[in-house]
């Protein structure tokens, strides 16, 4: 099933990530759901559960059948936390501290990597929707198909999703394991400069971008 993904509510660089979505429709359907809205449980949890965010995520899920996500939702609220979760705005705003957190301290020579992928990424479709999260920075068109990782203080590794690929892959591309677990990133290749961005990653991340059509 393709990722619902709301639309931008700014000019930023990057786009509202397709979880945004999913927990808005959480949050709307919880009352019909459940018989609580989500301020209810807030209001709830603060006067009747236990103290901590962990004791109540399970108080949640054993007194009250709640899953594992709403229930981690609704205790992160009653922490006062989240939000950005499901509020495009505030999405968007927490996305570009994400990466400026990703790239502080060793890894600020990184940014310069980071920033040329985006760039290319970007001029692939008007359909790519670059949406970071807190440590790595994934790439969607109908999926997942790309993604940046900042995995070293030296090197970024730029994550594609090739199960449909067709053929011998060439050594540069690592394989992730991806496959096996049935994750949607299945190779690799190490970023280590700019001019590691050549025509062959353009390539192959044409490549998957095409392969999510």
């Amino acid at each position: 099933m393709a990722a619902k993904v709301p639309k931008s509510t700014s000019k930023s660089i990057y786009s509202v990530h397709p979880g945004v979505a999913m927990v808005q429709d959480w949050v709307a359907g919880l009352k019909a759901k459940t018989g609580r809205s989500l301020e209810e449980w807030v209001r709830f949890v603060k006067a009747s559960a236990p103290p901590t965010e962990k004791e109540r995520r399970d108080w949640l899920k054993k007194n009250h059948d709640l899953g594992t996500n709403a229930a981690w939702w609704i205790a992160e609220r009653a922490e006062g936390k989240g939000g950005d979760d499901s509020d495009p705005k505030a999405y968007l705003k927490a996305a570009a501290k994400y990466v400026e957190d990703m790239y502080a301290g060793g890894k600020a020579g990184l940014r310069p990597l980071h920033d040329r992928i985006i760039t290319v990424a970007r001029k692939l479709g008007k359909d790519v929707k670059v949406c970071p999260c807190k440590t790595i920075v994934p790439f969607y068109r109908s999926h997942v198909f790309a993604e940046i990782k900042p995995s070293t203080r030296t090197r970024i590794d730029l994550g594609l999703a090739l199960a449909k690929s067709k053929g011998k892959l060439p050594k540069r591309l690592i394989d992730t394991g991806g496959l096996a677990k049935k994750n949607r990133i299945t190779h690799r290749i190490e970023i280590t400069s700019v001019e590691d961005v050549d025509e062959e990653v353009l390539r192959w991340l044409q490549t998957a971008y095409d392969l999510d059509a």
